[in-house]
């Protein structure tokens, strides 16, 4: 059964809706990182400097171990955190679901807050449990972030105690998913059904599987990038085109992982950024659960692989080997393509993750296509790889790769039409910067336009979208 469908506006509006998020938070937490990854590097003469450790001063690296990558999720953090409550003042907007003037009195609070309790600390505990029987969580570089998780539970729990009693005196509707779940494990599920809403308690898992599947894998992959940078040393790369751009390259990676970390960790009401709904499509979850381990394992990958585009493909720097001038021009396409990557994470500030509505971002490359990510991601594999020029000296493997990788591209394309359906479905902003950008978009509205002379279509049309209810 579905929802009623809304009809979406086919009036472009007169000027492209404003972003929830203002520039400045992405630039300082772009800031904070910098000044963060800056200090690491130069860790062994302020070490000496500042007689850190006295004789062995000079015998310190740098700071390029996990915790330092960790630790640099907080001088990303709290510049945006700050800028958005001092400059934004976004805890006083009514998408918090906040009301600063209630205030209601703890004894009226507190029944409620212990529920609420409940169910929070009940989901952490499931989230847990599946850690802890998904064998993959155990081995590689899942394993660091296993450990930070097992250690972060302990002050999640006591922080959460005042935490939730503090905001349940401002909330409009503190009887949220937490507190649906709660009653519902308080209640005895069946038995006590008349206690909770079932629409709220999905809604809660949505918000709550997502942090925990994305959330656990951000943190593994934040080391590894993290470690390059900071112990590079760009003076050798500098001649080397193939090393300087597959430096730079690196860089952006990290600056996407460790900004769309904060956004998953970070999902605060008092910010503005917390989850407001995870996708309801089984179809959202399937596409994008599809680019992440484990389900991308044995699906996409470079050899062996059901989707794999990748054999017999050596990539541009072996193509363009001879030719240094091709070889820069090439890389800086590469370092280009990334560059608009890490960008679209870097706008949402506080608020990336995927599979959620958390407002709706429409500056910075979103000005020019609704999924400048994903082009640039995929625009990137074919840039890189040159899955038509093989060395097997076979045009049927580059048929197979060329095949393959348009069958990823399309994965991405059906990601990012689950991605709309529920964010049409859920703000009248984003109906009209979809609008807005299918005539007046630069990237968008020239696609669109080609859709329709290839189709025969006529005007621009916005499909009306709907929402599986509950």
């Amino acid at each position: 059964m579905t929802a009623p469908l809304s009809a979406h506006p086919t009036a472009a509006p007169a000027a492209r809706p404003r972003s929830d998020v203002s520039t400045g938070v992405g630039m300082v937490g772009l800031a904070g990182l910098a000044a963060w990854i800056t200090f690491c590097r130069n860790y062994p003469q302020i070490a000496a400097m500042l007689d850190l450790g006295g004789a062995l001063s000079a015998e310190r690296g740098e700071l390029s171990g996990p915790y330092a990558a960790l630790a640099a999720l907080f001088f990303t953090a709290v510049p945006m955190a700050a800028w958005s409550l001092l400059v934004d003042k976004v805890h006083l907007r009514p998408s918090t679901g906040i009301d600063w003037t209630l205030k209601r009195p703890l004894a009226e609070v507190m029944p409620d807050a212990v529920i609420k309790l409940v169910g929070l600390w009940a989901t952490w505990a499931l989230i847990a449990g599946f850690y802890t029987l998904a064998r993959w969580y155990w081995s590689g570089n899942y394993l660091f972030a296993m450990e930070v998780l097992s250690f972060a539970i302990f002050p999640l729990v006591i922080f959460s105690v005042p935490y939730v009693i503090w905001l349940d005196r401002y909330l409009v509707h503190p009887r949220d998913g937490a507190f649906q779940f709660g009653a519902f494990v308080v209640g005895g599920g069946i038995a006590g059904r008349d206690q909770w809403e079932r629409s709220a308690i999905l809604r809660h898992w949505r918000a709550w599987a997502i942090k925990g599947f994305f959330g656990a894998f951000m943190i593994s992959i934040l080391p590894p990038g993290f470690a390059q940078v900071v112990t590079a040393n760009p003076a050798q790369v500098l001649g080397d085109p193939v090393a300087f751009a597959m430096l730079l390259v690196t860089l952006l990676f990290l600056v996407d992982v460790q900004i769309g970390t904060v956004g998953y960790l970070l999902t605060l009401r008092p910010l503005d950024s917390h989850i407001r709904s995870g996708n309801p499509l089984l179809a959202g979850w399937l596409a994008a659960l599809m680019c992440y381990p484990p389900f991308v394992w044995g699906i996409i990958g470079p050899k062996d692989q059901i989707l794999s585009y990748e054999l017999a493909t050596p990539g541009w720097a072996h193509w363009f080997g001879g030719n240094p001038a091709l070889l820069w021009a090439w890389g800086a396409l590469l370092v280009f393509l990334t560059g608009v990557y890490a960008w679209a994470t870097v706008v949402f500030g506080l608020r990336f993750s995927n599979l959620t509505y958390r407002g709706v971002i429409t500056h910075g490359p979103y000005r020019f296509t609704r999924h400048p990510a994903y082009l640039a991601k995929n625009l990137f594999w074919w840039a890189s790889v040159l899955p038509f020029m093989v060395t097997s000296d076979s045009a049927l493997e580059a048929l197979r790769n060329c095949v393959f990788l348009g069958v990823v591209n399309g994965i991405y394309y059906w990601r990012a039409r689950t991605e709309e359906a529920h964010l049409l479905a859920e703000d009248a902003k984003y109906r009209e910067y979809y609008v807005w950008m299918q005539s007046r978009g630069a990237i968008t509205a020239r696609l669109a336009r080609l859709s329709r002379r290839i189709t025969g279509g006529g005007a621009a049309p916005v499909a009306a979208h709907a929402v599986p209810a509950e």
